[in-house]
């Protein structure tokens, strides 16, 4: 795939933004979150997501210039109601009140509703992390997943993302949805022609299946069993019953209903590790921590122990150097705005 560095892809994805009236500073917020996507190697929701972006701002399902509101019924509590607007401008308004509200409070947390698709969770954690937060991050989405037992999409595949930082060093970050596998991998499966592990999707009677299309048109799989099904749920409560946004089947499907709102709610956990400890001491623990999991005697000598996200912030670190890896017809449809 063709490879464009960070600031230049940022540029392109915020004035494609700008071409369909998105106000500057909210395309460069947007862009910051999908161009970071991008480099930690989350390439389904990074940039690529602008077409399907402003195809809902054309069609009225997202509102370009949104009205936020925020309310702050607690000390350590906001409300953003996010205006229609693009889930990650919404989201990384959320995240603001929540880290200003922490540096006071030492734990607050945001609760954003009326808001859309967010890009990835990870990209948030490491903000906060870079601020000196720990933080817990997650937000609903359309239904793919049936309830055990059920035989119908009740529940989306509610991402969750965790990050704690090292002062000095690199967090630990564990960014993930609720079933075995995304949507877009299995779509990229059907593009290519491919067959599926029976254990991502069923059908549309709830069989597991191998046959890419049929898994689309039925429910993905969740981690776990009962136990994913049971964490979509509660990424669910608190992403779309707290915040007051939709829930469950209440969520619009963006690729149904692209002209339609799809009421969107996110949450966002922070603590300020300075409360907790000096630097120094943080530093330490995590290190020791990290330096457990990695003598790790291994089981298969090829393949290291890591912690999680460390995948990720290795593809940062090398795409910051060499250039970010993006689709040759994701930057042809930007250069085209």
């Amino acid at each position: 795939m063709p490879l464009i560095a960070e600031e230049p892809l940022r540029a392109l994805a915020a004035r494609a933004l700008e071409a369909r009236g998105v106000p500057p500073e909210d395309a460069l917020d947007c862009a910051r979150i999908l161009v970071l996507g991008d480099l930690l190697g989350l390439s389904t929701h990074g940039v690529s997501r602008i077409e399907s972006y402003v195809e809902r701002i054309c069609l009225g399902g997202i509102a370009a210039r949104p009205s936020i509101h925020v309310e702050r019924p607690a000390p350590a509590i906001a409300r953003v109601d996010g205006g229609n607007g693009l889930g990650p401008v919404v989201g990384l308004r959320a995240l603001g009140e929540a880290m200003a509200m922490a540096r006071e409070t030492g734990i607050a947390s945001a609760f954003a509703r009326s808001s859309n698709h967010f890009g990835p969770v990870a990209p948030y954690n490491l903000i906060a992390a870079e601020a000196g937060f720990a933080s817990i991050v997650g937000s609903n989405a359309t239904t793919t997943i049936a309830p055990t037992g059920g035989a119908e999409a009740r529940l989306g595949n509610s991402p969750v993302g965790f990050c704690i930082p090292t002062p000095g060093g690199r967090p630990i970050l564990l960014d993930m949805a609720v079933s075995v596998v995304a949507r877009a991998k299995i779509r990229d499966a059907m593009k290519r022609g491919e067959a599926i592990p029976d254990s991502w999707a069923t059908d549309a009677e709830g069989r597991p299946t191998t046959d890419p299309k049929a898994a689309l048109d039925g429910f993905l799989q969740p981690i776990g069993g009962y136990k994913g099904y049971g964490l979509a749920l509660i990424v669910d409560l608190f992403a779309g019953l707290l915040s007051g946004a939709g829930y469950l089947t209440h969520v619009q499907s963006w690729s149904d209903h692209p002209e339609k709102a799809q009421g969107l709610g996110h949450f966002f956990i922070v603590i300020d590790t300075a409360r907790l400890g000096s630097p120094g001491w943080l530093a330490e623990r995590m290190e020791d921590f990290a330096r457990i999991i990695h003598s790790t005697p291994r089981a298969v000598e090829a393949i290291a122990v890591k912690l999680p996200g460390e995948n990720e912030l290795d593809k940062l670190e090398r795409q910051r150097r060499d250039g970010i890896e993006v689709a040759a017809e994701t930057l042809a449809f930007l250069e085209r705005r």
